[in-house]
């Protein structure tokens, strides 16, 4: 595509101020306890960065918007910003928000560094303009079904919302495990109440439920649901989008939303700048941070490296992604392209399944992971 100019540098500050827009869900029906996390990371960073100078003695400043989950909202939100003069967009953490924003985004010749958001299809074509830190849901769920696999799951249920998201997910686990042995049962929530859903689960025969659903609702109502039959004392419960990483998940669950396995997306030990950041976001959020905040620090730490390198002419920073070398909270991040991904890719994302442990559910169990992280618990 051809990449608008960026506006004059006097509408690109407030002051001497380099801006960038930051899109977070902070409103109900966005999840969000996960859109606090992601902007304390961002805020924290932006403070980081900010305490070592800024951008070449300039400050950074980020101008947040509330996307409240929603698409149009989010749209609406990246016209705004671009007219605001942001160099580049950062956050999201619901990927069909985030599909919407870098759609526009790409429209409007505006870097965008993803956080949070998973669906392969970010964009409908490739892009030079935006890049991703997370990794594509492919690649994480994946290795989920690996996980299943290697428990001797191999009859899965899936519980699941009508959503392009929840639907790529199911194709993900559907195609790779049937590739391995492995069947996939689709349950339609959007028609069926817990009770319901529990009875199909027993006629089905499976032995694990995923939940591909919206928390709180339906997700807690479900787990409840089949936690309290015993038809299904057996069964495992698991939830790959990570429903069970927020304390909102314990508080609504207590004992009942322990040993129910999901994807987290950091590494057996953090880089001493994310055990440095850890113990920020541990006083600033009066709480363990999830990996969500990780991801909003680190979006900030490679904008900010791109900006000093480049400026804040949007053509030149996304020109600038094959060629960050940034060493972030969760390891070294660098962008490259990844077949079937239409956007900048970090490849080497880390990816772990994890649950609460039981007998002590503020603990997280690490119970599979892509690399070294396996059999840790913390």
């Amino acid at each position: 595509m051809s990449t608008p100019p960026s506006p004059p540098a006097a509408e690109q500050t407030d002051g001497s101020a380099v801006r960038i827009g930051a899109l977070v869900p902070l409103t109900r029906p966005g999840w969000v306890e996960a859109g606090q996390h992601l902007l304390s990371g961002l805020e924290l960073a932006v403070r980081d960065v900010n305490d070592a100078g800024g951008i070449v003695g300039r400050p950074l400043e980020l101008v947040v918007r509330d996307t409240a989950a929603d698409p149009h909202t989010a749209e609406a939100a990246v016209e705004e910003l671009a007219r605001l003069g942001v160099a580049a967009l950062a956050g999201e953490y619901h990927s069909v928000v985030a599909r919407a924003a870098a759609g526009r985004a790409d429209a409007l010749g505006l870097p965008f560094l993803c956080s949070s958001a998973v669906l392969d299809a970010l964009t409908e074509q490739p892009t030079e303009l935006i890049a991703r830190l997370c990794p594509p849901q492919s690649r994480g769920w994946r290795i989920y079904a690996d996980f299943l696999l290697s428990a001797g799951y191999s009859r899965i249920a899936v519980a699941a919302q009508p959503s392009v998201y929840w639907a790529s997910g199911t194709r993900i686990l559907r195609d790779y495990l049937a590739e391995r042995g492995g069947t996939v049962i689709e349950l339609d929530m959007s028609a069926l109440t817990p009770a319901a859903m529990c009875d199909e689960l027993v006629d089905s025969g499976a032995t694990a439920l995923l939940l591909l659903v919206g928390h709180p609702e339906p997700a807690v109502p479900l787990v409840k649901a089949v936690r309290h039959d015993q038809r299904l004392a057996e069964i495992l419960i698991g939830a790959p989008a990570g429903q069970p990483e927020f304390t909102e998940w314990a508080t609504l669950l207590s004992d009942d939303g322990a040993a129910i396995p999901f994807l987290r997306y950091l590494p057996e030990r953090l880089t001493p700048l994310g055990e440095r950041v850890e113990t920020a976001l541990r006083e600033q959020l009066a709480e363990a941070p999830s990996f969500v905040a990780f991801e909003g620090y680190d979006t900030i730490a490679v904008l900010a490296e791109v900006l000093r390198s480049h400026g804040a002419d949007r053509t030149r920073i996304a020109e600038f992604w094959p060629r960050v070398a940034v060493e972030g909270t969760r390891g070294q991040i660098q962008f490259s392209r990844t077949p079937g991904i239409s956007v900048w890719q970090w490849a080497g994302a880390p990816v772990q399944v994890v649950d609460r442990d039981p007998a002590e559910p503020d603990r997280f169990r690490i119970l599979h992971a892509d690399s070294r992280d396996r059999g840790r618990d913390e």
